[in-house]
């Protein structure tokens, strides 16, 4: 058959890749090419492969192995160039030439057409081959793709190659005010190690029922070991809320396993809550997520905390039930979050 380029989205469990795999060397073919992509409901496994089978067998192939959506498509063999080389080619491309954006974005998402958009044509689309990318407020670049939905990763690869395309941005500052709804402004900062005793009260003050949103648990005290784990640069990046002295609310971006994916948390005292600053705090890290070029954030909680729950909605996340029937998971595509003022 020759060149084929193969998606499939898979469960997140040891051992799938593993059996694709298997099921592609089993029709002869020799994977030249593979990418882990997160998406809404799985991981997305891209191929491309060199495979005499036909694309019908192969997809059955894939589908008796565990793979779930799968597409096949013919490829060629310029798509077999490095993929961080071809990107940064492209980078090269658009900051000499940034009114050929559109073009630039076609060719690095493979896409059949992109055009401009304007003002009502915005709206999202619920069709998986067409993908919206914002360029300022009311204008944006439609891309579409026969045969090949675009995926969360891509949706961020392309939003990271607009920004090129932008005018600097201001650096952002050590230190951010947040005006809540009650009119009191607190200051937000990096987790470093001096805050060690402030986080400590602060948890100290949270109710239980606080507590046990945060951590599953009515943890009394943050264990030491916990407390070094969010000041870890290398694990994540967290954030502290303060007022008049103290630390009133910590919010925490981890990096995970999961490639693409970062987990987020937040613990705010009773007496704060209600007053915008979780919402605050969520977009800092959405955004913290963003610049550090993940395509989701995810965040686990409690089916009977309503207040964080309403919060993620709002974010536009995607909640869905776990394994366990008092957990939820919500998801939140970086480039997909609802915009609000800058604090």
């Amino acid at each position: 058959m020759g060149f084929l380029r193969i998606r499939t989205t898979v469960d997140e469990r040891p051992g799938r890749l593993a059996s694709l795999t298997a099921a592609l060397a089993a029709k002869g073919g020799n994977i030249l090419g593979l990418s882990v992509q997160p998406d809404t409901d799985g991981t997305v496994d891209e191929f491309v492969a060199d495979i005499p089978a036909s694309a019908e067998s192969v997809r059955a192939a894939l589908e008796e192995a565990g793979g779930r959506r799968v597409q096949v498509v013919p490829a060629t063999a310029h798509e077999l160039t490095d993929e961080p080389t071809r990107a940064l080619l492209l980078a090269a491309r658009l900051r000499a030439m940034p009114w050929r954006l559109p073009e630039v974005l076609a060719d690095l998402l493979r896409a059949d057409d992109a055009r401009w958009v304007y003002g009502t044509d915005l709206s999202d689309l619920p069709d998986p081959t067409l993908l919206t990318v914002p360029v300022a407020p009311r204008r944006a670049i439609r891309l579409r793709r026969g045969g090949l939905p675009f995926t969360l990763t891509e949706s961020a690869r392309a939003a990271a190659l607009v920004r090129l395309a932008q005018p600097p941005a201001e650096a952002t500052p050590a230190e951010r005010p947040v005006l809540l709804n009650d009119g009191v402004e607190v200051r937000v900062r990096p987790l470093t190690p001096l805050y060690r005793e402030a986080v400590r009260d602060l948890h100290d003050r949270c109710s239980p029922d606080s507590r046990r949103f945060r951590y599953f648990t009515s943890m009394p005290a943050l264990p030491p070991r916990v407390f070094d784990r969010l000041c870890d640069r290398d694990r994540g990046h967290s954030l502290v809320a303060g007022y008049d002295g103290q630390v009133v609310a910590l919010a925490t971006l981890m990096f995970s396993p999961d490639p693409g994916i970062a987990e987020m948390a937040m613990l705010v005292e009773d007496r704060w809550q209600g007053l915008g600053l979780g919402a605050a705090l969520a977009r800092m890290v959405l955004r913290e997520a963003r610049d550090l070029g993940f395509a989701e954030v995810k965040a686990s909680l409690l089916s009977d905390n309503t207040r964080m729950r309403r919060l993620l909605l709002s974010l536009g996340a995607t909640l869905v039930y776990t394994d366990d029937p008092g957990v939820l998971e919500a998801r939140i595509a970086v480039g997909a979050v609802v915009p609000g003022p800058r604090p």
